[in-house]
């Protein structure tokens, strides 16, 4: 099949996936910003720590937040906003959080057309991949919630008392990270049947996809 744009692909399509499918592989999402409205880690930090104590953090965080002006990484400035909010965490209070912060927030972040269309590959049967830079442990009961094949992520580093240690285990999963965490789950030579995306940090996932849809959802909750 050629590669094309998904653009017109959307909950208000008139052309059914059946129709313009011939054999369904595997389809990847973005999170944030795609499947989402906004930044769903920051989302979190700022659900669970409160606001007083979101609001004193980002004052602790504002040398991190200038530095990254000029060095430009997310993963670092990612890093520094777990140092400050999750460390020392347990592993079972991060993800009992996440579970609680899902099912109070999903309806308030998912795009509505991002879900129709997701659906609509699901009854296509394909696998279905969400691929995010945002850490894997915050994005799993929106995964689960959705029905995912599989969930790639950035992953927390634990100590040995299962503890977050404020740092990360995994490179960031943005950019080429994403394609080679995928091409190291389905194969070196994976082409994916569609990918969806919003941010340059999606671009390399996208060229390795027969169909594209950059940011192709725009309904709002």
């Amino acid at each position: 099949m050629g590669r094309r744009n998904l653009r017109s692909i959307g909950a208000s399509t008139n052309q059914s996936l059946d129709e313009q499918i011939d054999d369904a592989g595997v389809v990847a999402f973005d999170f944030d910003g795609t499947l989402t409205i906004r930044d769903s880690f920051t989302a979190f930090l700022k659900w669970r720590a409160g606001k007083r104590r979101y609001d004193q953090g980002m004052v602790r965080l504002a040398p991190a937040a200038l530095a990254y002006l000029g060095h430009r990484n997310r993963g670092r400035i990612k890093a520094a906003a777990v140092r400050e909010f999750l460390a020392g965490a347990s592993r079972e209070e991060i993800e009992n959080d996440a579970r609680a912060f899902a099912e109070i927030m999903a309806p308030r972040l998912l795009r509505p057309d991002a879900v129709a269309t997701w659906r609509r590959w699901r009854q296509r049967r394909a696998k279905l991949v969400i691929v995010t830079a945002s850490p894997d442990i915050v994005v799993a009961p929106f995964a689960r919630g959705l029905g995912a094949d599989l969930l790639i992520g950035t992953a927390l580093a634990f100590d040995d008392q299962d503890r977050a240690t404020g740092a990360f285990s995994t490179a960031n999963c943005r950019g080429p990270e994403k394609v080679r965490r995928l091409r190291e789950t389905f194969g070196a030579d994976l082409r994916l049947q569609a990918a969806y995306g919003d941010t340059s940090g999606d671009r390399e996932m996208l060229q390795i996809a027969e169909e594209t849809g950059y940011r192709v959802f725009t309904e709002r909750p």
